[in-house]
């Protein structure tokens, strides 16, 4: 690990007395239309200095919450010497029963962090169904992650939630699998969170939850700054519901592919706003 240049706010606590974990993943070494996540976790760090420590919401204030900025994992190398550091230092936070929050980068690191944890479900928030078994020659890219992940947790315990792309070959590798996915035209006619947060348990059937955003979920008029961006994506607000609604069961999250170079600040203030969210929700069900 390597320290950040600047910790993300509120995150005062020392590893050993933590109770979550941030640590950034600053890689964008399989991005394939935008790159620039790799400048994310210091951008997003750097938006989190805007906003006040108190969550009314959840009547939760993040000066009283043990958050430790763990800094970055060193991304020189290849794909699977970066990958393989992630799950080293993910599988050091949760064997010691603290919960990581991964900020990315790109969403290739995902399947490694997902591997730090037993019996557990993955919920993975996502304009895209990333079920490739490989693109552009390439098996541990952005594009496979749901693909690996369900080698990992199993078909039967994940979740993509807030689809509207995939190819023809996805498509069919889903069928003769066994995925399931929420798209995200299902969630705009139920105009109902609770119901899409039910029907997601239902299909992971596993008490211990991993939710991985992708940035990308979000509808480009409000997260505009991601390396694939998707129109008729769910709102802001959205995605907050989604994650309130999941929290009592949250284990771990990730956030992935913000593209800093690619819009004004918007995504990263958006992405901030949403961790410092989960964390309040995670520690308000925790308590």
């Amino acid at each position: 690990m390597r320290p950040a240049p600047l910790a993300f706010a509120d995150a005062r606590a020392d590893l050993q007395g933590a109770e979550f974990v941030i640590f950034g993943v600053p890689f964008d070494g399989t991005s394939t239309f935008r790159k620039g996540s790799s400048l994310a976790p210091e951008k997003i760090r750097e938006a989190s200095y805007n906003f006040e420590t108190y969550i009314f919401e959840q009547d939760i204030d993040l000066d009283d919450v043990p958050v430790h900025d763990a800094g970055d994992v060193e991304c020189s190398g290849g794909v699977k010497e970066v990958l393989g550091r992630v799950r080293d230092f993910s599988s050091e936070v949760a064997d010691s029963g603290k919960i990581p929050v991964a900020i990315g980068g790109d969403h290739s690191f995902t399947p490694a962090v997902v591997e730090s944890f037993d019996d557990i479900g993955v919920v993975i928030l996502d304009a895209h169904l990333d079920f490739r078994d490989s693109y552009e020659g390439e098996g541990l890219g952005h594009a496979c992650t749901t693909r690996r992940v369900s080698e990992v947790v199993g078909i039967d315990h994940v979740i993509p939630v807030g689809v509207r792309s995939f190819s023809r070959e996805e498509s069919t590798d889903a069928k003769d699998l066994g995925l399931s996915y929420i798209p995200a035209s299902e969630i705009f006619e139920k105009k109902l969170m609770a119901s899409t947060a039910r029907k997601a348990l239902s299909f992971v059937e596993r008490s211990d939850i991993y939710l991985s955003i992708d940035m990308d979920v979000v509808d480009p008029a409000y997260a505009p700054g991601v390396g694939n961006p998707e129109p008729f994506g769910l709102t802001a607000d959205q995605v907050r519901e989604l994650i309130d609604l999941l929290g009592s069961r949250l284990v771990g999250v990730d956030f992935v592919e913000v593209s800093p170079p690619h819009d004004c600040g918007t995504t990263a203030l958006l992405t901030a706003r949403l961790i410092r969210e989960a964390i309040a929700v995670m520690k308000k069900a925790h308590r």
